[in-house]
């Protein structure tokens, strides 16, 4: 089911790139956009992962220089049935952590620095069983896709811009440039809801996972309290909306307006920390 799902949003992508390069260039336009969104789906499956760790400058590490660390992980993985992901610290002072790569056998999971520093044991074991519930479920592909589609979508979102300025002073083409306009408006709230909806049940899924996985809800309840109060002062360096979603916390802190809240990428830390609360009843009364 999750590979169905992603391979419907690449679908969906792809469509909405032939529409909009139909729009600023006709039918060329559309078969121009229909190969940029080919090779855009191909280059997603295969390094969005590495795009993304690159991005944040993650550091690959091994047992030799992070034994603890890797030692959680391969416990971990060795309990959910997964191979051993590839491991990454990232240099970085705001806690946060993320899993990326296009199957449970090419996956990696990165944390960075201000985690390792704010964590106790517990508590990070609860955030990259979090993450490695991701890999279980296929979320890190459609998560990766997702964060190179929606910088596309904001690349697309330009070309509507100029289309719409270069036509608005020909008379024949004032339709085609309100329309392109639109398109414009439109598309950068189109990335968000696509991430709204990829990020906000798979965070609960993830939850749930990891609670099951280590047998403690409370660590990672306590893992999440505070990344939440850290993040409410701190925003990640390098943070890009295109991939916020793929973070167990947002890398931009709190939202506090109500327009934001609701086009929110993540579930509410309260929210989150009450449904763990519920699964560690469960676990007590079995």
């Amino acid at each position: 089911m999750e590979i169905f799902k992603t391979c419907f949003l690449m679908v969906v992508l792809m469509l909405l790139f032939v529409f909009v390069g139909g729009y600023v260039g006709g039918q060329q336009g559309m078969i121009i956009a229909f190969l940029v969104a080919l090779g855009m789906n191909f280059f997603s499956y295969f390094f969005s992962d590495k795009l993304v760790l690159k991005h944040y400058n993650a550091v690959e590490v091994s047992e030799k220089n992070a034994k603890g660390l890797y030692a959680i992980v391969r416990r971990l993985s060795q309990n959910a049935g997964l191979p051993m992901p590839k491991v990454y610290i990232i240099p970085e002072r705001a806690p946060n952590a993320f899993a990326t790569g296009r199957n449970p056998s090419h996956a990696a999971v990165a944390i960075t620095e201000g985690l390792l520093n704010l964590l106790n044991e517990n508590e990070i074991e609860g955030v990259l069983a979090h993450e490695l519930s991701h890999v279980r479920h296929y979320d890190i592909l459609t998560g990766s896709i997702a964060a190179v589609m929606a910088g596309a979508i904001a690349m697309l979102a330009n070309f509507a811009k100029f289309g719409a300025a270069s036509g608005s002073n020909r008379n024949t083409q004032k339709g085609n440039a309100a329309i392109m306009l639109i398109i414009a408006l439109i598309m950068p709230l189109a990335a968000t809801i696509i991430q709204m909806a990829i990020s906000r049940e798979r965070e609960y899924k993830a939850d749930k996972g990891a609670a099951l996985l280590t047998g403690h809800p409370e660590w990672l309840e306590s893992a999440l309290n505070k990344l939440e109060n850290y993040s409410n002062s701190y925003t990640m360096q390098n943070a890009s909306p295109q991939s916020a979603h793929m973070f167990i916390v947002n890398p931009f802190g709190d939202i506090k307006n109500t327009l934001s809240t609701i086009f929110r990428t993540h579930p509410s830390t309260s929210d989150r920390i009450a449904e763990l609360k519920k699964i560690g009843m469960q676990l007590k009364n079995r």
